[in-house]
């Protein structure tokens, strides 16, 4: 009998370690020419995490700059440092209602639905959410406009933290920030010139995969 309990013990002990082993989240290392930010991909964007992961282990984002800044809205980069603005392929679509716009999402950029009515992301366009805190009247004129509702934790979220949740629905966020906003806040806020290009390069030194 106890050698029956030993094992099962045992068993219970494995399965946990390999459920442990599968959940966890790779985390990126995005070192800037303005500081460092780390980001986790979500396990449940597979198609996206994986063509991130693949991009990373390419070294596709090194010496590349955030070509797009706006301030309280969002930080793009994305092309390669020799100027392709992708790699010439898209990602479809992963649209999940437990990830949202909040302040810190990771997301993919895309062409417009007149030309991608399946809103299939870029194959390495990406931005990094800063956006800004909504009251209830705001969040109540989007569900309005955007035919939805933002659940409980969405709501406290965008009245606390802030995000860009027009955004939801219309672009797959596929990771978010676990250390660095204080540096998307320092990029958000540089001088930009046309077309929201910083004056002064903003440079995506490397992107790395956390050990």
């Amino acid at each position: 009998m106890k050698k029956l309990i030993l094992a099962a013990l045992v068993l219970v002990g494995l399965t946990c370690q390999a459920q442990q082993k599968e959940e966890k989240e790779t985390v990126v290392v995005i070192t800037t020419s303005m500081g460092t930010i780390k980001a986790k991909l979500y396990n449940d964007t597979p198609l996206h995490r994986d063509n991130f992961i693949k991009l990373v282990n390419e070294g596709w984002y090194n010496g590349s700059p955030f070509h797009r800044v706006i301030n309280q809205f969002m930080i793009q980069g994305g092309q390669n440092a020799d100027g392709r603005l992708d790699p010439g392929y898209t990602v479809p679509a992963e649209f999940k209602s437990n990830h949202f716009h909040k302040k810190g999402a990771l997301a993919a950029a895309r062409q417009g639905d007149q030309v991608n009515p399946k809103k299939a992301s870029s194959g390495s366009q990406f931005y990094i959410v800063q956006g800004k805190v909504y009251d209830d009247k705001a969040l109540d004129m989007f569900e309005s406009r955007m035919g939805k509702v933002f659940s409980a934790k969405e709501r406290q979220a965008y009245q606390t933290a802030g995000g860009t949740p027009f955004l939801d629905g219309e672009y797959t966020v596929f990771g978010e920030v676990t250390e660095g906003l204080e540096v998307v806040d320092k990029i958000a806020a540089v001088k930009t010139g046309r077309m929201d290009v910083p004056v002064d390069p903003v440079t995506i030194i490397s992107v790395t995969i956390e050990k």
